[in-house]
């Protein structure tokens, strides 16, 4: 892989990170990072270490549990504030990455870490991307 192919995948994983809400899908990225679908899913897989739909996924998950810690939207609303278009999908896809459902996580106390910098919490709070929630997120 060139570096320039490295700089048009950051570009594609950059609008991910920032336009995550956004319908997205392989081919729009491909187009960002000037690549065929097949060769952008190939190349951000083996550069990134997953899929573009799981690092989209997971930036949309984490996303999610900020609005959910805030309490003042239901788990429907977030779904669809976050880019996700399938509640069940939303809801299996959080379950599977935090541990838990987003309602039993928009359901429990969160004040715990509320004097914890923003950037110390987003660290510990990232859902985990391998398939298994980290029980030591959960109190």
């Amino acid at each position: 892989m060139t570096l320039e192919d490295l700089v048009r995948l950051r570009r594609a994983r950059d609008l991910m990170d920032r336009d995550y809400a956004q319908p997205l899908d392989v081919p729009a990225l491909a187009r960002v990072a000037v690549m065929s679908s097949g060769h952008f899913s190939r190349s951000f897989r083996a550069a990134f270490g997953e899929t573009p739909y799981s690092y989209l996924m997971t930036r949309r998950i984490e996303r999610a549990k900020a609005l959910l810690r805030r309490g003042d939207l239901t788990v429907t609303e977030v779904c669809f504030a976050v880019g996700c278009t399938s509640l069940g999908s939303f809801s299996s896809r959080f379950t599977e990455l935090v541990g838990e459902s987003p309602s039993a996580y928009r359901a429990r106390r969160h004040d715990a870490g509320a004097a914890i910098p923003a950037c110390v919490a987003k660290i510990h709070t990232r859902p985990s991307r391998n398939g298994r929630a980290e029980s030591a997120s959960r109190p």
